[in-house]
């Protein structure tokens, strides 16, 4: 799938991932700006993969008088980070390869479920903790290839399988590698507690405003609805709770002799 189809199909997205997702990703987004520390040197704070910026309001509170610089590839996810930054001229939302920052131009970077998303994950990280400046911190938080037991996840992951190959995930053992230049602070699993209304609701955020947009649009409706029926044939009834585990790198840059 080409940048140009996976832009669009998040621009669609948009409004809905703002409305379902973020506030139940909202525990790992503090989680992964308040691992900043206060003491950053000089800079501004990146978040490449920003979406609709989710991580504005905590950063601006945990880090006051800050820039703070949004990057994502989608048009409408970052028409929604403007409106969600709208008066704060501290503030800056870029359009474009959240993937690839200028050398030694941060003071952080910090991304939430962004950077599995992107085409080759390892090296977007060994661009990020690059970006760093001596001393400057890397908080990033992602879903690796197993996130839980038996939650909606899981068992959609499960169904989709049966239909359509799994892609490679080996960058995952690439990340820490990349990590050059800096000292890794922690990486370690990161889990919450989320609820959905029950199980269609969830297919439906998913497949409409979350991570397998792309997909459906691109498979088209039957597809999507064979899908659904599998996929609410193996879920439980009623509410469904659950506990994902994220994985969370915190890395920094080491301070010039």
């Amino acid at each position: 799938m080409t940048a140009e189809h996976l832009a669009r199909a998040w621009d669609e997205a948009a409004d809905g991932y703002e409305a379902y997702y973020v506030p139940r990703f909202a525990p790992w987004v503090s989680a992964a700006v308040r691992a900043l520390p206060t003491d950053l040197p000089g800079g501004p704070v990146f978040v490449p993969c920003c979406g609709t910026f989710p991580e504005l309001d905590v950063l601006r509170a945990h880090l006051p008088g800050r820039e703070l610089v949004g990057i994502d590839l989608s048009a409408g996810m970052a028409a929604r980070a403007r409106r969600r930054a709208a008066g704060n001229p501290l503030v800056r939302v870029v359009e474009g390869d959240a993937s690839e920052l200028e050398p030694a131009s941060a003071a952080a970077v910090v991304s939430v479920f962004g950077l599995q998303q992107l085409p080759e994950p390892d090296t977007a990280l060994r661009s990020w903790a690059g970006a760093l400046r001596p001393g400057g911190v890397l908080s990033v938080v992602y879903w690796p290839h197993s996130t839980e037991l038996g939650g909606p996840f899981t068992v959609l992951s499960d169904v989709l399988r049966e239909r359509v190959p799994a892609g490679d995930r080996s960058w995952e053992e690439r990340l820490v590698p990349a990590l050059e230049g800096a000292v890794l602070e922690r990486d370690e699993p990161l889990s919450f507690p989320m609820v959905h209304p029950d199980a269609d609701t969830f297919f439906t955020a998913h497949t409409r405003s979350g991570p397998m947009r792309p997909l459906a649009d691109a498979r088209g409706e039957d597809f999507i609805a064979a899908l659904r029926a599998e996929f609410r044939r193996r879920a439980p009834e009623g509410e469904w709770r659950h506990r994902p585990s994220a994985r969370h790198i915190v890395a920094r840059a080491a301070d010039r002799a």
